[in-house]
């Protein structure tokens, strides 16, 4: 054993290679992407590995090979369990002979999502165990323990850390790794792996017979404990329990809850103990709901009387202005952290050069009064540049664009979709828009990698997850095989042929695909692709500010007039914008700025 200083997925990644695991899948989504990319880049690797293209391919994958006796990881962000929601409920029901690990990393707060939901909501619904770890330790300790857990019960389990530990850092004692031995072979068993009506009747029954043996054991592993010192108790989950256990008083009770489903009787015991109760955890009042169960008449306070939040994360600070009100003094102060003063603004930006930006410039000039549906990516910060109208979930613009068309409103309708979006759930809704003729434009922002979660492959990049060549997927053949007879491929840099092409796509009928590609900035400067950076001839500025609108983090304002700094890539695109023409290859030297 030895100590390491891990950022929290580290820990998770090093967990998974001392259980063994022999298969790993997943698909991209922070705070989860770290997971995968570790275990990728080990060398020597004894497992399978991959990125697969959505959450339910990913999930579906590693079921089957706990089905055939393997140890399976299979990693995603909160809302990937949605995506992988179906085959989830019914995994519950078929089992698994190895081990299967569910990964699904929650963000309260939103720092990176859509939404703020509680996965150990999912776990509740399916009836699977849920282990939900309150620090680095912990979240390493889980997971390598997970796997047995998972097949002592022959269920999958979901392991659910949130952001705040698979982004910190701490010592962490590990283990070494273990090489595996384990070969996959599937077993035919269709009254286990069939669920039909008759099957699953009979699967549903064995599935509620595990419960009890599966609440007692959750305590007995010491996921689930208590402590017990007053006539008070504070009850707390996953990283509120880190923050509550910092600053209890030593007379007041605490009772830990690390794993799910809670033991009832083992509740009761410990809350029947004492005079009044609180319970402390992030997101939806999973805990408290099962503590009212058990109180009778103790009072419980939490989310649902208002003395904790629905929604946000939780700190230090926080949970000690909790307890107070509670009428538990921390002891010490525990001021909340003030924003630092006179800061500029650093809003989210698209890089300088993106590709992105000139899509969304052309679409603005072109499509003056069009509705923009765009979709999860770099590229929803197409907002900023007012081409992002909607953003639900992974796919969405597509199908969101198509009911705004079938609901009659008589506007350009042009969605934006990244390439591993589009791969991970645009097809099915593009499909369906040309199967109900909607009238639609889709612009597909093609830059061959998925970037935002840290530029991860995916089936247009030509590598696999481990970087062994693949077939690049041709989006124009999955397009056309769709049923689009329109599809048109142009270099978002040349923004006459860009927006020459979008003008085309207005005329036409029925569903339109332009596919702009260019590969993502950050992957070109890596591959030591340059282009000449630009410059401004102050001279012939007239100061229009046109190219400051533009919106690249590359060209700002000195002395009144349009300057570009080093930041700049090269695309050129601030020159064909430029009504002065005082934008122009740059002449300089290297190492004069």
């Amino acid at each position: 054993m030895k100590t390491q200083y891990l950022l929290g997925n580290e820990a998770i990644a090093h967990g998974c290679l001392e259980a063994p695991v022999d298969f790993v899948t997943g698909y991209p989504g922070t705070p989860s992407s770290e997971v995968v990319d570790i275990l990728r880049a080990v060398p020597d690797r004894g497992y399978y590995i991959e990125w697969s293209v959505n959450e339910k391919v990913a999930f579906e994958n590693a079921l089957s090979a706990a089905w055939c006796g393997l140890r399976a990881l299979c990693t995603m962000k909160h809302v990937g369990l949605n995506v992988a929601a179906d085959p989830l409920m019914t995994s519950a029901y078929t089992g698994v002979t190895g081990g299967l690990v569910v990964m699904s990393a929650d963000d309260p707060f939103a720092h990176s999502s859509q939404n703020e939901q509680d996965s150990r909501c999912y776990a509740l619904f399916s009836r699977l165990p849920c282990l939900d770890p309150s620090g680095i330790q912990e979240a390493h300790d889980m997971v390598r323990d997970a796997f047995a857990l998972s097949e002592q019960f022959s269920l999958p389990v979901i392991f659910r850390p949130t952001t705040r530990v698979c982004h910190s850092k701490g010592d962490t004692l590990i283990g070494e790794p273990v090489r595996n031995t384990r070969k996959g072979e599937f077993h035919k068993d269709p009254r286990q792996y069939v669920v039909i009506p008759a099957h699953t009747r009979i699967l549903h029954k064995k599935l509620n017979e595990k419960q009890p043996a599966l609440k007692k054991a959750l305590v007995e592993k010491g996921y689930n404990t208590a402590v017990i010192r007053g006539r008070r108790a504070v009850v707390a989950s996953g990283i509120a329990a880190a923050y509550v256990q910092e600053i209890l008083p030593d007379d007041v009770s605490f009772i830990k809850i690390g794993a799910y489903p809670i033991d009832e009787e083992w509740l009761a015991a410990q809350v029947s103990r004492h005079e009044k109760v609180l319970v402390v955890e992030e997101l939806h009042p999973v805990v408290e709901e099962a503590v009212r169960q058990v109180a009778g008449t103790i009072p419980v306070s939490g989310k649902k009387n208002g003395v904790v939040p629905y929604e946000g994360e939780l700190s230090t600070a926080s949970v000690a202005a909790i307890l107070k009100s509670f009428g538990i003094n921390p002891g010490e102060d525990y001021p909340a952290t003030s924003p630092v003063t006179d800061l500029p603004p650093r809003p989210p930006i698209l890089c300088a050069g993106c590709m992105h930006r000139p899509v969304f410039y052309a679409m603005r000039r072109v499509f003056r009064d069009g509705v923009y549906p765009s979709d999860i990516g770099c590229y929803t910060l197409g907002l900023q540049l007012g081409a992002v109208d909607t953003t639900i979930c992974m796919g969405a613009a597509v199908t969101v664009a198509s009911g705004i068309a079938h609901a009659g409103d008589s506007r350009d309708i042009v969605a934006t979709i990244g390439d591993s979006t589009f791969l991970h759930s645009g097809i099915p809704g593009l499909l369906n828009a040309v199967y109900n003729g909607a009238r639609m434009i889709l612009i597909i922002l093609d830059n061959r990698i998925t970037a935002m979660t840290g530029h991860q492959p995916n089936p247009c990049s030509g590598v696999t997850a481990c970087g062994g060549p693949s077939p690049q997927v041709s989006l124009e053949a999955l397009c056309r095989a769709c049923g689009v007879s329109w599809v048109e491929t142009v270099d978002p840099y040349d923004l006459v042929s860009l927006m020459a092409t979008l003008r085309a796509a207005k005329d036409q009928p029925g569903v339109k695909v332009v596919i702009a590609r260019q590969p993502c900035v950050i992957m070109a400067r890596r591959a030591n692709l340059r282009r000449g950076r630009f410059e401004v001839d102050p001279a012939t500025c007239t100061a229009c500010g046109v190219c400051i609108g533009f919106g690249c983090p590359a060209i700002e304002k000195r002395d009144d007039k349009a300057f570009i700094t080093d930041l700049c890539s090269g695309c050129g695109v601030c020159a064909q914008i430029c009504p002065a023409g005082a934008i122009r290859k740059e002449t300089r030297t290297e190492g004069k700025r």
